[in-house]
């Protein structure tokens, strides 16, 4: 049985040119928790897609400065993290989980 907690961690899967591009190399990316680590979303991504992981990479993407009914505002950061999975091993995120 999977750990719910991992559902928290893993956000959703980030689908873009750039992403799309990474997954040549056998990466995904997805946006995960702010106060996620490394180990923390290898093991979500192992658990819930059942792939090998061989690293993790996180960045945080700093939130826009918007204007809401002509009142300046911004926009949340948040985590992105690339995953780069073992030779063989592949996830669609296409088709949900």
């Amino acid at each position: 049985m999977i750990d719910p907690r991992y559902y928290d961690i893993i956000v959703r899967p980030i689908v873009t040119e750039k992403s799309t591009l990474a997954a040549e190399q056998n990466r995904v990316v997805f946006e995960v928790r702010k106060d996620a680590t490394k180990p923390e979303i290898k093991k979500a991504v192992e658990a819930i897609f059942g792939v090998k992981v061989e690293k993790v990479n996180t960045l945080i993407v700093k939130g826009k400065k918007k204007y809401f009914r002509g009142k300046p505002g911004r926009r949340s950061d948040w985590k992105k993290a690339y995953v780069k999975l073992a030779e063989g091993y592949s996830i669609d995120v296409t088709s949900g989980i």
